[in-house]
């Protein structure tokens, strides 16, 4: 059962367009070494203050491309939150994960490049800066954890399809054939280590992450996700045995399994290839997106008009 209660707030401005499509933001957003492309998606009914989801795409990509093949923004739409479409500028469509600017806090690269479209975002719109979130596939999940490493004052979670860990692609080129085939192989001290020294003298709340991989992956192989699990489990100082193993989820033949109270949460899509299988719903509710209460904002008068529908 649910209930409707309205609460009138003043507002000087409401700039919420009348129906939500994808914007390109062509102003100047902040630093954009490469010159990235910035798409956002604000749906009409928004919560207050509403979570950031950054889809971030594959090589090949662009972000209209992923606004199109998955649907993050649809559920937006029922969800009431805001969601940044990245879109690389390199040939190829592929993201720098490999330079020593884009694996540093404010260093440079396209991770600055998202990180600004963030704080853009975040100070154009009434966000929650603690729900700030991100995901990608291949390209994409491998710049998701190069942002939650560099910028862990900035997300909360991640959820990486098809990625490498944190530094594996490390080096003077784009693309890492070593790390590629899954024959970087460290402990988890080591690849820790390369997360903290992203940002040196962090201290604060590290990001949760969430990680797909197909065991047949012919392009990032399969020893990746050992390596990546090793990885956030060691920087959020988590057992490398997992808590709880689950067969045959969240389908037939796959293996998910969480490590301490579910801060990393792996999930193997046995005999997937590189072309994973997409779940955005598994993924929203490893950020938590799928419980809270959907907001509607309209603007009358002058003021800022908020329907919450609270179960009860």
């Amino acid at each position: 059962m649910w209930s409707l209660r309205t609460i009138i707030a003043t507002a000087s401005f409401i700039t919420y367009a009348a129906a939500a499509q994808l914007t390109q933001i062509t102003e100047n957003f902040g630093p954009n070494p490469n010159g990235s492309g910035f798409y956002i998606y604000v749906p009409d009914k928004l919560r207050v203050p509403a979570p950031v989801v950054v889809a971030v795409h594959y090589c090949t990509g662009t972000g209209p491309a992923y606004y199109q093949n998955t649907k993050y923004a649809r559920d937006a739409d029922t969800k009431g939150y805001i969601v940044i479409y990245p879109s690389a500028s390199a040939p190829g469509g592929c993201w720098d994960v490999a330079s020593p600017a884009t694996l540093k806090h404010l260093g440079g690269g396209d991770s600055l490049a998202i990180h600004s479209m963030v704080q853009w975002t975040l100070n154009k719109y009434n966000t929650d800066r603690n729900q700030v979130f991100v995901t990608g596939t291949s390209s994409g999940a491998m710049m998701t954890n190069v942002l939650l490493g560099a910028y862990p004052d900035v997300f909360a979670a991640g959820s990486a399809y098809a990625g490498v860990p944190f530094g594996c692609f490390a080096g003077p080129t784009a693309w890492n054939s070593q790390c590629a085939t899954g024959q970087i192989i460290k402990t988890p001290q080591q690849w820790g280590d390369l997360v903290r020294a992203a940002y040196p003298g962090y201290n604060g709340k590290r990001p949760r992450m969430q990680l797909f991989h197909g065991d047949k992956d012919e392009t990032l192989y399969f020893p990746n996700f050992g390596e990546e699990t090793k990885q956030w489990t060691n920087v959020l100082g988590l057992s490398q045995t997992p808590t709880i193993t689950q067969q045959n989820t969240p389908r037939a033949t796959w293996i998910k399994r969480i490590y301490g109270a579910g801060q990393v949460e792996t999930i193997q899509e046995t005999g997937q290839t590189h072309n994973l299988v997409i779940m955005e719903d598994e993924t929203l509710r490893f950020f938590g997106l799928d419980k809270l209460p959907l907001l509607s904002v309209s603007a009358e008068h002058g003021k800022l008009n908020i329907d919450v529908n609270i179960p009860h």
